[in-house]
C-alpha cells in the first residue's frame, strides 16, 4: 500500500510531502530512498515499492520542494533532462541533508524505533554519503554518486556502515575522480566500494535506456543483502 505523508523540516521552514510505500504486516524496518535529480518520479517511487514488497517501510522524499513541490521528471526526454540539471544547480545540498534526516526521524516513528536505512540515486548517491557522515543512520547505499571526492574530508564521521555502487565507465564521475574515492574509502571500517567495468551512470533505474539489467540486478542484490544485514 502507498501514500504520500507529511514530514516537518527540522529548521521550520515549512512542510514537504514524501511518498509512503507500506509492507504488509509489520515492517522489518524502515528505508529513506534519495531521489535522482529527476525528482520523486516513476521511477523512485518503484524502487520504494520494491522495498515495501521486501517487508520495508519505504519513503522518498521530495527534495526539491524548497525550489518547486511536486518535480518529477524524465531522464529520457532532453528538455525534462536539462531542466533536471537547472534544478540541480539551484539545489542547496546541506539542506537537502536536512530534510533526509528529518525522513530518518520520521521513518524511525513509524517502524516504532526499528532501524532505518538510506539508499540514494545519482545526486541521492552523493547525498547518501552525505547522510552517513551527518545524521545517525543505521546503513547507507549509494549508487553512482558524483563528487564524492570532494567530500572525503567527511569519511572520519561515518559511522555505520556504507556501501557505494561505482559504474568504471560514469560519464559524470571519470577514472582519476574513482581512484581517488578508492584510495580515500578502501581502507575504511565502514565502508565498501564495488566497481561495475563497463557501466555507466544510471545503470541500475527502474525505467528507460539507461537500465544495464545485469548489472542492475547484481548491485540491487548486494544491495538488499547489505540491508538485510544491518537493518534486520
Amino acid at each position: 500500500m502507498s501514500k504520500t505523508i507529511t514530514i516537518e523540516a527540522s529548521d521550520g521552514s515549512g512542510r514537504f510531502d514524501a511518498y509512503c510505500a507500506e509492507p504488509e504486516g509489520t515492517p522489518r524496518a524502515a528505508i529513506v530512498v534519495i531521489q535522482e535529480i529527476f525528482g520523486v518520479n516513476a521511477g523512485i517511487r518503484r524502487k520504494c515499492d520494491k522495498w515495501a514488497e521486501a517487508g520495508y517501510l519505504a519513503l522518498a522524499p521530495d527534495l526539491f520542494w524548497r525550489l518547486e513541490p511536486g518535480i518529477e521528471l524524465d531522464p529520457d526526454v532532453e528538455p525534462e533532462f536539462q531542466r533536471a540539471l537547472e534544478l540541480m544547480g539551484k539545489f542547496n545540498q546541506d539542506a537537502g541533508v536536512r530534510d533526509i534526516e528529518a525522513a530518518i526521524h520520521k521513518a524511525r516513528a513509524l517502524v516504532d524505533g526499528a532501524k532505518v536505512g538510506a539508499v540514494g540515486y545519482c545526486l541521492g548517491g552523493r547525498l547518501a554519503f552525505m547522510t552517513a557522515a551527518r545524521t545517525d543512520v543505521d546503513a547507507s547505499v549509494g549508487y553512482y554518486g558524483v563528487g564524492i571526492d570532494g567530500l572525503l574530508g567527511e569519511k572520519q564521521a561515518i559511522a555505520n556502515p556504507l556501501l557505494l555502487h561505482i559504474p568504471e565507465e560514469d560519464h559524470f564521475v571519470d577514472k582519476p575522480t574513482q581512484a581517488k574515492m578508492h584510495e580515500g574509502l578502501d581502507e575504511h571500517p565502514k565502508v565498501t566500494l564495488y566497481d561495475y567495468p563497463g557501466e555507466d551512470h544510471g545503470f541500475a533505474t527502474e525505467h528507460g535506456k539507461r537500465r544495464s539489467e545485469e548489472s542492475a540486478q547484481l548491485a540491487d542484490t548486494r544491495t538488499a543483502e547489505f540491508f538485510a544485514e544491518h537493518l534486520g
